[in-house]
This record gives structure tokens, sequence and C-alpha cells, in this order.
């Protein structure tokens, strides 16, 4: 009976190894469905600056920030100040609440806060991937609610969501 055990768990390693090779050989292929080049070392995420009209003062850092711990938590690549190979730049477009569901006294039962932000993604082994692109989210919340006081677990959200459709776009092209 050992020499059936000894044999299994030989093949249960064999089999893990060659999973393990053929996952790092490709170079392309990331656990979160990332297809990054293979050739592709570093990344570079340049400050977002706020451009909207209504500035909200931490979003610009929150927003780069978010954006590069996205690829350093679900990448390989490494960061640096400029000229990564795949690269990012960009601004904040629009920050702004607006009323969304008018009731019949004329008074808005929810109000949406939205955010805009243009990117540009630069892909240094595939032009083609290369984009300029404009991202908006929002979520909304109750009008019996003060913005100042939901507005940082908002933006959080919203910026949430921002970086994924970045993320997104770039490397898992869907």
């Amino acid at each position: 009976m050992p020499k059936r055990t000894t044999y299994c768990h030989f093949r249960l390693i064999a089999i893990t190894v060659i999973f393990l090779v053929l996952a790092q050989s490709c170079g392309i292929y990331s656990f979160t469905g990332a297809s990054i080049p293979p050739e592709a070392q570093t990344i570079s995420v340049q400050h977002f600056p706020n451009n909207a009209i209504l500035v909200e003062p931490l979003l610009s850092s929150s927003f780069t920030a978010a954006l590069r711990d996205k690829f350093m938590t679900q990448t390989n690549l490494s960061m640096v100040e400029q000229n990564g190979d795949l690269a990012f730049e960009g601004e904040i477009l629009d920050f702004k609440t607006e009323p969304m569901a008018i009731q019949s006294d004329q008074t808005a039962a929810l109000n949406r806060l939205t955010i805009t932000v243009n990117a540009r993604f630069f892909n240094t082994f595939d032009d083609s991937k290369s984009f300029e692109t404009r991202f908006s989210q929002y979520s909304e919340y109750g009008s019996d609610q003060d913005l100042s006081e939901v507005k940082d677990e908002l933006i959080r959200l919203i910026v949430d969501m921002l970086v994924e459709d970045i993320f997104n776009r770039a490397v898992v092209n869907w």
C-alpha cells in the first residue's frame, strides 16, 4: 500500500509542477484575468489632476492611489515614476451631484453623485491596445441624506468602480 500512496503523491506533485510551469511560461495570464504582454515589467501611473468645475480636494490623490494599488496588487508589474512599459495618465473631468427621482411635489427622492475620468493608456509593446477613453460612474443616495455625510463612502465606491473599469479595459480586454 505505501507504494500506491507514494505514486499518487508523486503524480500530484508532477501535475502541480506542470501546471505552474505552463502558467509561468505563458507570461501573459494572471489569475485575475489580466492579459499582460510577457515582456512588460513596469507600469507608471501619473497623477490624475482634478479639472472638474466642482473640485473635491482629496479626489485626485485618492483616485490616483487606487489605480496604482489595483495594478500593484493584481499584477506582477513594478511601479515606476514614469515611462513604464504600460503607462497611464489622465484627468478627472467631472464631479457632480444631481436630483434623480423627482416626486409629485417636485422634490427629489434620490440624488446621484457622478464622477467622470479621462484616462490615457499606453502599451509600449502593442500600440493597438493603447487608448484614450472617458469613464463615468455614479452612486445614488437618498434626498434625506446630506451629501457631506455620505460623500466619503460614495467617492470610495465610485472610485473603486472607475478603477475596475479602467483595469478591465487596459489589461483584461473586456
